[in-house]
């Protein structure tokens, strides 16, 4: 924030002017801008609440990072930056300006929320919609730090073009890792798939495809013990689980796909949280905090999709509704 007198401060993210002893409370802070988030942000425009949506990086998150979507009603198939795209601009529509900082932590005053980026800036708003979604799951085994950018990767939509007629290796057997090797194969000489298991859990679509699929092939029973390489990835060592023999598979990428961890740092010491970092909500989306709410990959929930995560944020946006009108405003 710049001082502009000893009574205005200008706040660059969003070009408002403010009383330096009466800061902006919005109605509603949306932490997030993937599916939920935006989801959360049409609804509270189209419900006339000032609204904020804080993203870390851009908006879509995981979605963004997606090369197909198969399974959105209304399109046959979709890449995952045009749907981003879509979506925020129906958000802009509804005159809210997603606006970027990491929000690391969440404070809660008598009346108002108080939310803190990575650089001090601060928002404050009656209530709060927390759609952070997740990341990546790391293996956390030697070379993958070491070599992430080098040839680790987290995303093929986003780095597959650089291992054009290469081999690489995708380690993970569900939805995500099925349908990133799929993209890949197309690009590259080579798919090897390495899974912990004797089967794939993604979805039988998927697997008939990969399995048809002749540009890719699968590692089954193994265990990734370590990424090969100095200063770019050479090929990853395996261990075979059940006999315990040991072998290097040759690979000048890692593509990897197992899971991913709540980003949910911020709200640890005010939300309740289960054991693996989810905020414990219902398909109500309400937390044990008042007028917070949480919507999208971070709840506790049986199923993980971007419809579910839309959902997700359009009852969060009208259970803040509701919770602004029992206080009156």
């Amino acid at each position: 924030m710049v001082l502009n007198s000893e009574k205005e401060v200008r706040c660059p993210l969003f070009g408002l002017i403010m009383e330096k002893d009466n800061q902006k409370i919005y109605d509603v802070a949306i932490v997030g801008g993937g599916p939920a988030g935006m989801s959360a942000a049409i609804y509270t425009g189209r419900a006339h609440l000032d609204t904020c949506l804080i993203e870390a990086l851009s908006t879509g998150g995981q979605m963004f990072n997606t090369s197909t979507i198969e399974n959105y009603p209304g399109f046959q198939t979709v890449n995952g930056p045009e749907l981003s795209s879509k979506m925020e601009a129906q958000v802009r529509h509804w005159g809210i300006e997603p606006v970027y900082g990491e929000i690391v932590n969440l404070g809660q005053g008598k009346e108002q929320f108080t939310l803190t980026d990575s650089v001090g800036n601060e928002w404050h708003a009656r209530t709060v919609i927390a759609a952070t979604g997740s990341k990546p799951r790391k293996l956390e085994i030697p070379g993958e730090t070491e070599l992430t950018g080098s040839g680790v990767s987290y995303c093929a939509t986003c780095d597959g073009a650089f291992f054009k007629g290469k081999e690489v290796v995708v380690v993970g057997g569900g939805d995500s890792a099925i349908e990133e090797s799929l993209y890949l194969a197309r690009i590259v000489k080579q798919v090897t798939v390495v899974h912990r298991r004797d089967s794939l859990r993604a979805t039988m679509d998927l697997q008939k495809r990969a399995f048809a699929e002749p540009n890719i092939k699968f590692i089954w029973d193994a265990s990734v013990e370590a990424i090969l390489g100095d200063m770019t990835v050479d090929g990853l060592r395996v261990r075979n689980i059940k006999d315990e023999s040991v072998s290097v598979v040759p690979a000048a990428g890692v593509f990897i796909y197992i899971g991913n961890i709540p980003n949910t740092e911020f709200l640890q010491g005010l939300a309740a949280l289960d054991e693996t970092g989810y905020v414990i909500a219902g398909e109500d989306t309400v937390t044990n905090v008042p007028g917070l709410f949480a919507a999208g990959d971070i709840r506790t929930k049986g199923l993980r999709q971007i419809v579910t995560a839309l959902g997700d944020g359009a009852v969060a946006a009208m259970a803040a509704e509701r919770y602004l009108a029992s206080l009156g405003l």
